[in-house]
């Protein structure tokens, strides 16, 4: 049984989690002996720093060169770089939307609501329309005041679902306190919901012999590295650390319907650690730093870390710098293969949003 102390990894310790901490916006190897790391942080258990996931799909596209030079060189790992597959892949939607455009003169069109100021919101929306720029798709936008009501942003929403030339809407998430999450999402169509985050999408994703319209962004991107990389899902043992509607839960379903055999380490799993070694493949997407130690990894598997968490280090410009829910110091040294943070999930976030929108409108305009 693991220890109910779990001490942290870096030399780093976690910084409180508030807004102002975040930036604005995003083979088998032998087990090598545990590190020592006589510095404590927390004086919790595994199940409980389970319960404490946080939202952090704003600040997944996060990170900088800068970032990425503090994962260490010197790793036996082979790294999941998610920065060159994003760029592979934006590559290769530019050229299907050129040649969409020339057969048949349509444009793939994104729209985005975003209700309210938050600057890592704000940020995430205009590396989005970066993005769209970059690779030929038409960008929509609507930012609307933090105390607009639910039915504005509904009365924008049926306008973009009716308009031809929008294939893909995204709401920006967390919208203002005062609004009910799912009565908004619900309202987006089916057809145009890029996120992946309507009931139905859900729901047909976890049914056998249905697919969903769209998948949602991070977990298409946790198996999209897997696939690129050669990492066989079919037969395997896989474990999801999280169960968020936003990922855990989705990643879960796609792992399942690509043959692999599936648990869920949630905050009321006992001995999540134990769990968690018998998995050939790795998914954590539960928000807290560096939860997963390099004890917990069975010697091989491949580790998709989706977590982005700020902790304290006086040595960077910023005062902080990122790292994911794996200890990666540790975890890199046990692993057949790991994402890095930032720059593994992170970037094909928005690269999966991209392609959802393609998809979109290819099925919609019935183009081949």
């Amino acid at each position: 049984m693991a220890s109910s102390i779990l001490s942290d990894c870096s030399s780093a310790r976690l910084l409180p989690l508030s807004r102002t901490l975040l930036p604005p916006l995003p083979h088998r190897l032998r087990p090598s002996p545990a590190l020592a790391f006589p510095r404590r942080l927390f004086v919790a258990s595994p199940a409980q720093l389970l319960s404490r996931p946080r939202r952090m799909d704003s600040v997944l596209a996060a990170g900088s060169s800068a970032d990425s030079a503090t994962v260490s060189a010197d790793t036996s790992s082979k790294v999941i770089d998610g920065k060159l597959v994003a760029k592979q892949i934006r590559e290769e939607i530019a050229v299907e939307i050129a040649r969409m455009k020339d057969a048949i003169g349509v444009v793939p069109g994104l729209a985005v609501i975003l209700v309210g100021s938050r600057k890592d919101s704000q940020t995430y929306v205009r590396n989005k329309k970066k993005a769209c720029e970059a690779v030929g798709i038409k960008s929509y936008e609507v930012n609307l005041p933090e105390d607009s009501s639910e039915e504005e942003v509904i009365k924008h929403i049926a306008s973009f679902n009716s308009d031809p030339s929008v294939h893909g809407i995204l709401v920006q998430l967390p919208l203002p306190r005062h609004m009910n999450d799912e009565n908004i999402l619900n309202a987006v169509s089916i057809e145009k919901d890029v996120d992946g985050f309507h009931p139905l999408n859900i729901g047909r994703l976890a049914m056998q012999g249905r697919d969903p319209f769209f998948v949602p962004c991070t977990p298409k991107g946790c198996m999209e590295l897997l696939r690129r990389y050669g990492v066989e899902v079919k037969g395997k043992r896989a474990v999801v650390i999280g169960r968020s509607n936003i990922v855990g839960m989705p990643a879960a379903l796609l792992l399942q319907k690509a043959n692999a055999t599936v648990s869920i380490v949630h905050s009321q799993t006992k001995n999540p650690e134990e769990i968690t070694r018998q998995a050939d493949i790795v998914i954590a997407a539960v928000g807290v730093a560096n939860l997963v130690r390099g004890n917990w990894i069975k010697p091989g598997a491949a580790i998709i870390d989706v977590g982005i968490n700020p902790v304290d280090d006086p040595e960077s410009p910023r005062g902080y710098r990122l790292v994911g829910d794996v200890c990666y110091e540790e975890a890199s040294k046990v692993a057949g293969a790991i994402t890095p943070v930032p720059g593994g999930v992170g970037p094909m976030t928005i690269a999966m949003l991209l392609s959802n929108t393609l998809e979109s409108a290819k099925r919609i305009h019935k183009f081949k």
